[in-house]
Parts: structure tokens; sequence; C-alpha cells
């Protein structure tokens, strides 16, 4: 027997299988509600801004339940739910495409003082200090430094299409660590692998994290999953490619945020936060030590 969070027991067929409909018995279901989890078949079926939900938490965060969801209607992750699903996304648009523009206008003296860069190029080159010398703030804004307008057109194009889903699924907070935390893991990569005489830029780390976000999500909701693997694979052979493309940042980026979104959406109900908190505190540890040990290696 299947016990449905704050409903009926739903059975399973004998040997197990799909859960039935907690309101229609007789119909087996791969689908659960993204709010109680409880299996629903195609006519309880409801959509919401990200999978769908019974007609029971519907009623209920509707206020004519009183459930305490009528008034703190919380997301898959147990976000709050926002009435502009995009507005962290809009955010980091902002931000993004202001730093391009600060970027021509100040020129290349900005993309040096930003951009990721292990350490001191070698003799003949202009010096400029890096990560190992102490400049570890190169992590974090080298995710929001652009210079080509594919580059950061791409980029922003991504973060529009797939980041307002997860946004809605993970609500504002979590949505923005986990992007920050997918950067971070790509920058860091890229730190402990590519030379430290090469200098890396952009939101790609950021955006393959949203990607296996995305990968986490769709299997924590039963979906589809063929366009996701479509859309990564070919994202995947353009790494690995096309000239120029730091690798190390895609795949950093991917790994981190795959980590962290599963998480967030496969905490349990009722120690969430603790483990959603321990997730992005030991995806911290692990970047930090990553950066520490290349650190050494570079200065020691």
């Amino acid at each position: 027997m299947d016990q449905a969070p704050g409903g009926p027991p739903t059975p399973s067929p004998a040997g197990g299988g799909l859960p039935h409909c907690y309101r229609h018995p007789d119909r087996e279901t791969g689908i659960r509600c993204t709010r109680c989890e409880r299996p629903i078949c195609p006519d309880c079926m409801i959509s919401a801004a990200v999978g769908f939900q019974c007609p029971t938490c519907v009623r209920e965060g509707s206020g004519t339940g009183h459930s305490r969801w009528a008034n703190t209607p919380r997301t898959l992750a147990g976000g709050r739910v926002h009435r502009d699903p995009r507005l962290v996304v809009k955010v980091l648009l902002a931000m993004n495409i202001g730093m391009f523009i600060a970027v021509y206008a100040v020129g290349e003296r900005l993309v040096n003082e930003l951009v990721m860069l292990g350490q001191w190029p070698p003799p003949g080159y202009m010096p400029h200090e890096g990560v190992a010398e102490g400049q570890w703030y190169r992590l974090l804004t080298a995710v929001f430094l652009h210079q080509e307008i594919w580059h950061i057109g791409f980029n922003m194009l991504a973060l529009w299409v797939i980041g307002p889903q997860l946004e809605a699924a993970l609500g504002r907070v979590r949505f923005l660590g986990l992007y920050l935390l997918a950067g971070l893991g790509g920058s860091a990569l890229t730190y402990l692998v590519a030379s430290p005489y090469t200098g890396s830029l952009g939101a790609s780390g950021a955006i393959f994290g949203l990607f296996g976000a995305v990968v986490v999500l769709m299997r924590r909701l039963r979906a589809d999953m063929r366009p996701i693997w479509v859309l990564l694979a070919v994202n995947l052979v353009f790494t690995f490619t096309v000239p120029n493309i730091a690798w190390e940042a895609h795949v950093g980026g991917l790994v981190v945020g795959a980590a962290v979104a599963y998480g967030m959406v496969h905490a349990p109900r009722d120690r969430r936060v603790l483990v959603q908190g321990l997730t992005c505190l030991v995806a911290v540890l692990a970047i930090v030590a990553v950066v520490w040990a290349r650190t050494l290696q570079l200065t020691g």
C-alpha cells in the first residue's frame, strides 16, 4: 500500500507497479500532485506553474479549504509561490546585460579585472593578479562577464527559456542559490583543470547548471525526458567540438547544478530546510576545497 501524504492510502497493483489515483482507485497513474504527492490520473490533473496539482490542493489553495497552503502556498521545493515566476530571471538578465554594456564602455581594463584567471601570466604578458594571489572574487564576477554578442545572446536566451520553470518550482531564493553555486562550480573546475594563465568568462557554467537542474526536476515530476535529453546532448556536443569553449565551466556547472537540484527537490517534507541547507553547504565546501587545493598547487 502507498500512503498518500495527507490523504487515504492508495493501493498498488499486485506485485508492485504504478500506484492508483487517490480519487479513482481503479486507474493506474505515474503522475503525482506536486504539492501533496498524491497519485492523480489525467481526469484529476490540474495544470500548475510546474507540473500538476490534485483537485484537493487546488481547492485548499484557493481558500475554500482549511489547509495551511491556503495562506502560505509553497512550490515543489518548499519555496514561496509568487505572482511573478520570472523576477530572479529578470534580475540576472539585467545584471548580465548591464555588465556587457559596461565592458563595451570601459574596455579591456574591466575584463582584465574581473575575468576568471588562475594566476599571473608568464613573462612577456601584461601581469594581472589571479585567484591564486587572493583575488577569489574572480570566480563569481566572471560568471556575469561576456565579450561577444553571440555568447551573451545564447546564454541569456537559455536563461529566459528554462529559468522561469525552475524559479517557479524551487522558489526565488533556492533558484538564485542554484544559479550562483552552479556558476561557482564551473569556475572552480576551470581553475582546477585549465591553464592558470588562460582567462575564462561567461554565464555558461550557471546555464549548464540549470540544464542539470531541469533534468532532475523533470525526472522528479515523471515528465517526458526526451526534449531535455536532446537539448542537453546538443549543448554538450557544442561544448566539446567548438573551439575556444571552456568545457570545464560547462561540466562543473552541470554537475553542481544537478547535485544541488537533486537535494532541493528530493528533500523529505519534514526535514526539507535542513536537507536543502546541507546540500548547499556541501556544494560550497566542495568548491572551497577545489579552490584551496589548486591554490596550494600553484603557490606552494
